[in-house]
């Protein structure tokens, strides 16, 4: 009778490229329900006492609030199929899914809320200028609260080196800092718009200037719409598998025709996750060098290769 073969496959490398930060993900958790509930009523309040301002800033923080969802989203399911070997190059690009779905669909808010805007500035509506500016008090308190729940995991970093000098904890980690960098500075966009929407209420209540609450509606609008076309193009430039460092290509096929006159025939670049890039390529030579002086001749130029494969031709 014939042995089963173990089916069990062992790789060279985790195929784990991404995200693992349990601290911030609860840090991001807490922001996210904060700004959901302030977004909830920021949007009801702004709808009920006529004020655009107040309504673009919760449909700003709404903006961010998906951003944050997104976020934890990402670290769920890159968590739970991490070692899913039906992901070829793992599930870091799950990020990048969820943020091209859900730019989409705040730019077509953006353009809603420039119509409005217009609309009403055009024919100036009553405002309830006394609970507008409440709610947009306790937005901004809100906000204050979640830069501080977020600061310290922002300024946060880690550092190991392995056996050859390398700071293989901050490459480990590099990606966490740029997830809560952005969540960082989400939080600081959502403050900065409640501050405007507390003055353009102000002034309307006391000087009279209406105007002020749609223009600060117009400004709110254009700043979501900038964030969700750049996201759309970043996004979108991920899941394409747009060639990343293309300005360094030029610089590599240098240093591997000074490497034993080593001539490159194909050469592919991608993004497998927020701080994970993939690398292969086809190399021809007389006299080749080894695979991994190859590959440190990559690493002079490209960061955070996670994944290399080299083919090697003896001309």
């Amino acid at each position: 009778m014939q042995k089963q073969k173990d089916s069990s496959i062992q790789w060279a490398h985790s195929h784990d490229f991404g995200m693992d930060n349990q601290q911030g993900a609860s840090r991001v958790k807490i922001v996210f329900w904060l700004t959901t509930i302030i977004m909830l009523l920021e949007i009801t309040a702004g709808t009920w006492s006529g004020s655009m301002a107040l309504l673009a800033d919760g449909w700003h923080m709404g903006t961010h609030s998906a951003a944050f969802l997104i976020t934890l989203f990402a670290y769920s399911y890159a968590q739970k199929h991490a070692h899913n070997r039906g992901f070829s190059f793992g599930t870091g690009k799950v990020n990048y899914l969820g943020g091209f779905a859900s730019a989409v669909a705040l730019a077509i808010v953006a353009l809603m809320m420039i119509v409005e805007s217009l609309q009403r500035l055009i024919e100036p509506q009553t405002i309830h200028f006394n609970e507008a500016i409440a709610v947009a008090v306790i937005g901004l308190v809100v906000n204050v609260v979640s830069v501080l729940v977020l600061h310290d995991d922002h300024h946060h970093h880690h550092h190991e080196h392995d056996d050859n000098g390398h700071d293989a904890e901050h490459h480990k980690h590099g990606h966490q800092d740029h997830n809560m960098k952005a969540a960082y500075f989400h939080v600081l966009a959502d403050t900065l718009t409640s501050l405007l929407a507390i003055v353009a209420l102000l002034a309307g209540k006391y000087f009279g200037w209406i105007w002020m609450d749609a223009v600060v509606g117009i400004v709110g609008a254009v700043v979501i719409a900038k964030w969700s076309i750049g996201l759309i193009k970043e996004s979108g430039d991920v899941l394409l598998d747009k060639t990343v460092h293309s300005g360094a290509i030029d610089k590599i096929v240098d240093d591997f025709n000074n490497a034993n006159n080593t001539s490159i025939e194909d050469i592919h670049f991608w993004k497998l996750g927020t701080s994970h890039n993939a690398a292969i390529l086809s190399v021809v030579s007389a006299k080749p060098l080894a695979v991994d002086d190859y590959k440190q001749l990559l690493l002079n130029h490209l960061p955070h290769l996670s994944h290399v494969t080299i083919e090697v031709n003896v001309r």
